[in-house]
């Protein structure tokens, strides 16, 4: 595992630099080392003034690199004198989960305003969900100073760098660091996403990033020269990608025997599937099907009905799942939240209401979350009564008979699964309560107005709606998405066809 490292010096740039050196020289020693500096990746112009694709390109070189350890030198001011610069040093270390150590130009100044200074950073790097795990400051200083945090001095010994290697490495989430190791999975075994929308434009330019980004392979159903015609003109390469037509008669005729046989005891002939599957949406999920694309990403231009109606004609739902549900992964400034069901049952029954949850929670799994699932309500354990409290209970039952080894809480107000104060009041001991992270809404209703409530109050980034369920992937865009949308959605689609 890589140990990521970045040194800020606030207005000390010059002491910066010097335990730069000092560090790298030390951890050298131990292992293999990458030495980068804050804008690895892109520049201070492109940070002053795109800074969102500035760190994007900042965080993406610092996770290139694969040694035991990273070293970042932080940034130090830059001509642009209202760039922020620490909290561009922050915000990188939180996307990069580096650990910041922090250093300041102590000549002259009393230990009581060195400690000041110490625990206003420390602040201001919580701001930015960035975690501070030491100070290195000269001996006499370090001596006399009080932190929160562990204080090193300079000329640090052997025991001290391995006291600082052993501290605890940061953990919290970010949107961006998320979307990253999205990405990253998804490269890692790179999966055929079919996209049956490419006259849409937005479809195009994100399929021309995922080329590009080596996140997955992309197969369009439609027109060779349609899609190369467009992309000329878009100005993006997307030659690396397969298309496909729905009158290929490589793929037509087993895909109209395959269908008809599926629905057979509905009455589809031969000749009715011939018809039927000239739909790009039943083509595409024909694809999936059939082992000719590993999972399908729609709905930018079409409806969710259009869309995921196919799948299940087709697709069906996975061995033991009684229902197809959905989730929003709800990246948060500091961590990842699951919410179902936000997009497909309206009243789920409490059976359905247990399977959903289940789903969900395999779903946090495969994105690397340890569930903990909160049964949502109007009511916290036994505080409570009515029909709607009593369906949650029941489904709560149904989740510890089907899945006992799941941590599971219900019913359960939003306020109790998430704020420990508010969690020991009204469900103490309860290992869920005040630590959630896969919420489950009674409907449909609340599930939607729920997700979006948090999306605009919180500034979360919504990826999904994610189907599951099925036997292979299949992912519905919303008819509004950007191109952002559309790669975080193919990228979520490849990792879960990984699994």
């Amino acid at each position: 595992m890589t140990s990521r490292y970045i040194v800020v010096g606030p207005h000390s740039a010059d002491s910066a630099a010097l335990i730069v050196d000092e560090l790298s020289a030390a951890l050298s020693q131990r292992g293999t080392l990458t030495r980068l500096d804050a804008f690895a990746g892109t520049d201070a112009a492109t940070a002053y003034s795109q800074r969102l694709d500035a760190l994007k390109g900042a965080l993406e070189t610092v996770r290139a690199a694969t040694t035991d350890a990273v070293l970042i030198e932080g940034a130090s001011e830059v001509s642009a004198r209202s760039f922020d610069t620490d909290g561009w040093n922050y915000d990188l270390a939180a996307s990069t989960q580096s650990g910041v150590v922090l250093t300041f130009d102590v000549e002259g100044v009393s230990p009581e305003l060195v400690s000041a200074e110490i625990e206003v950073a420390i602040a201001r790097a919580q701001s930015h969900h960035a975690t501070v795990v030491a100070v290195i400051l000269p001996r006499q200083a370090a001596d006399q100073v009080s932190a929160s945090v562990p204080v090193f001095t300079t000329a640090m010994s052997e025991a001290d760098v391995d006291a600082l290697l052993a501290l605890p490495v940061p953990t919290i989430t970010t949107p961006l660091s998320f979307q990253a190791g999205l990405i990253d999975r998804a490269r890692s075994n790179r999966q055929r996403i079919v996209l049956p929308e490419p006259d849409d434009d937005r479809v195009l330019m994100a399929a021309a990033e995922v080329l590009s980004s080596g996140i997955a392979d992309i197969i369009f159903v439609g027109e060779d020269e349609a899609v190369a015609s467009r992309a000329r003109e878009l100005g993006i390469d997307v030659s690396a990608a397969t298309v496909v037509s729905v009158n290929d008669p490589a793929y037509v005729e087993k895909y109209a025997q395959e269908f008809a046989r599926l629905r057979a005891k509905k009455g589809v002939t031969v000749e009715q599937a011939r018809e039927k599957i000239t739909d790009v949406s039943y083509f595409a999920t024909m694809m999936v099907h059939m082992g000719d694309a590993d999972g399908m990403v729609s709905g930018a231009a079409h409806t969710t009905a259009h869309t995921i109606v196919p799948s299940f004609q087709i697709i069906k739902t996975a061995p033991g799942v009684s229902i197809v549900s959905s989730v929003f992964l709800m990246l948060l400034k500091d961590r990842v939240w699951v919410f179902g069901d936000c997009a497909v049952n309206p009243n789920p029954t409490p059976e359905q209401l247990a399977d959903i949850a289940i789903s969900s929670a395999k779903t946090a799994a495969q994105f690397g979350l340890d569930p903990k699932v909160a049964m949502l309500s109007y009511s916290t354990g036994a505080s409570g009564s009515g029909p709607d409290v009593d369906a949650v209970v029941e489904a709560t039952r149904i989740v510890r008979e089907k899945a006992p080894d799941l941590a599971v809480e219900g019913p359960i107000q939003f306020d109790a699964a998430v704020d420990e104060a508010v969690a020991s009041k009204k469900l103490p001991g309860s290992a869920v309560a005040g630590h959630a992270n896969v919420f489950i809404f009674p409907s449909l209703s609340a599930g939607n107005i729920g997700y979006k409530a948090v999306q605009r109050s919180a500034n979360a980034v919504a990826v999904g709606p994610a189907l599951q369920g099925l036997n292979k992937p299949v992912n519905d865009l919303s008819r509004g998405a950007l191109v952002e949308d559309i790669v975080n959605t193919i990228a979520m689609t490849a990792v879960q066809s990984q699994g």
